[in-house]
């Protein structure tokens, strides 16, 4: 529980979207907690309790609104984390919870003892991560009853929960109610064959343009798409018994609401957590754009315009085919790069039937390159990759597989980024420009980029380093934001 209000209560009544997500109401006189944002009448002050997460608001008795759904509220960003290891532990969590990993497990990723990551997630946010995790699992769980027409038992096993009596059980100790009477509450939906909508929200607000044309510039032929404002991509996981399992996810904009819509597969049903986690990073979802404009406004002292409330850094969907991505633009044209995606895509990667045009494979995945072995050079060099790249790539996949570097949450970007310059053909910007996209890394600079030198010109690349100061953390927005100025 907050224990002073700090014109919390203020920001509430405004329903101030800035702070959506940073904090929730509990209402005594209803039993329910809200999200700043919620449209419902506002309660009195003294009936009033703020947490700083929906786990707190749960632990402490209260039920989750079903007008503002905290299911939908934006996590928080990296830099609001006063602990780099409790905010790595909740999106691992989050992206985890229908894994079935145990505390130990989750502790082991992170770098510590799971007594230790217990104590410190319990002063940080006062519940123990299980609680958290059992949270994470409701709200997902209440989402997909909300806005799908999956049966309960397939939304229990999705969730995480293994068995519907564990979910049932669950749902009702928590919210007093049973999901078929929820369900019961919700219009009904109607399903297109063979997917399902999901929404995450966002805080506005949130430059859906320019990120969508940002992703088609460098869409890979094959993999990703961009039609009638939608991105669209193919995605392949592996479920609980190791099998590959494949699908299409499509991600809409829908302003009025301040969410995303994301539609997947139902054969994707079973990663539906780490879909969804993959999208947040994506699409910057856990950005505060207050907090980035604040810090980046003396751009526009600059040139009027240069920094935009809203920008958004693009992330990746998969980790190795950004990498790769990454290798392939160095000193060529975003376009020549795409080009050389396209026919490794093509020749090498991994055929599925989608239905949609442009969208025929999934990327080669780091085993299948390391399969090559030495012989890569001349399976690449026929698509126009030169031998040096094509070596390159071999030693990121071997480095995805053996796990020597973190792309996942890191702790220090900087020590991943200086193990990324130990490979053979990457160097400050390479790595750099992979931090900031996989590593969700909001400080990276680019000061060699040709982009960057363009919209500050005549500035060197030294006086580029000693303008960005100002800009920390936030320099992976102010990059972003030059690139856009062009």
């Amino acid at each position: 529980m907050i224990k002073h209000d700090d014109g919390l209560y203020e920001a509430f009544k405004a329903r101030d979207a800035r702070f959506d997500g940073r904090f929730f109401v509990g209402i005594s006189s209803t039993g329910i907690y809200c999200r700043p944002v919620c449209r419902s009448k506002q309660p009195k002050a003294e009936n009033c309790t703020f947490y700083p997460t929906a786990a707190e608001a749960e632990q402490a008795g209260y039920r989750p609104c079903l007008i503002c759904r905290p299911e939908l509220a934006p996590g928080a960003s990296q830099t609001d984390a006063t602990a780099s290891l409790v905010y790595r532990a909740t999106r691992m969590l989050e992206k985890d919870c229908g894994c079935g990993q145990s505390l130990d497990e989750l502790a082991g990723r992170l770098g510590c003892s799971g007594r230790h990551l217990r104590r410190v997630f319990t002063a940080e946010y006062n519940v123990t991560p299980v609680h958290y995790l059992q949270t994470c699992r409701l709200l997902l769980a209440k989402n997909m009853l909300t806005d799908t027409n999956l049966s309960v038992l397939d939304v229990a096993m999705a969730a995480g929960f293994g068995s519907l009596r564990r979910f049932n059980d669950a749902f009702k100790k928590h919210y007093s109610l049973a999901p078929t009477a929820l369900r019961k509450r919700m219009p009904a939906k109607k399903k297109a064959s063979g997917e399902i909508t999901l929404a995450l929200g966002y805080r506005p607000p949130y430059t859906w343009a320019e990120v969508l044309r940002f992703l088609e510039s460098r869409a890979i032929p094959g993999i990703e798409t961009v039609i009638n404002d939608e991105y669209m991509r193919t995605a392949h996981f592996e479920d609980a018994a190791g099998n590959r399992i494949c699908g299409v996810v499509r991600v809409g904009h829908d302003a009025k609401k301040n969410v995303l819509s994301v539609t997947v597969s139902d054969a994707l049903l079973p990663a539906i957590p780490q879909v969804l986690a993959r999208v947040k990073h994506l699409f910057d979802l856990y950005c505060d754009p207050a907090a980035v404009y604040e810090t980046l406004k003396t751009m526009n002292d600059i040139s009027p315009g240069l920094c935009v409330l809203g920008t958004r850094v693009p992330g990746c969907f998969d980790a190795f085919e950004m990498a790769v991505r990454a290798v392939l633009g160095q000193q060529v044209t975003v376009k020549a790069a795409r080009t050389l995606a396209a026919r490794i895509v093509k020749g090498f990667g991994i055929p599925v039937q989608t239905g949609i045009a442009g969208l025929t494979h999934v990327f080669p995945t780091p085993d299948s390159i390391l399969a090559m072995g030495e012989g890569i050079a001349n399976n690449f060099g026929t698509l126009g990759v030169t031998s040096a790249r094509s070596n390159t790539i071999r030693e990121l996949a071997q480095a995805f597989v053996r796990s020597e570097i973190d792309f996942d949450l890191c702790a220090e970007p900087e020590e991943e980024i200086k193990k990324l310059m130990m490979i053979k053909g990457i160097g400050s910007w390479t790595a750099k420009y992979i931090a900031m996209r996989t590593m969700e890394w909001p400080d990276a600079f680019l000061e060699t980029d040709a982009g960057v030198k363009k919209a500050l010109h005549p500035c060197t690349s030294d006086e580029l380093l000693e303008m960005a100061e100002a800009w920390r953390p936030y320099r992976s927005y102010a990059t972003v934001s030059l690139w856009n100025a062009l």
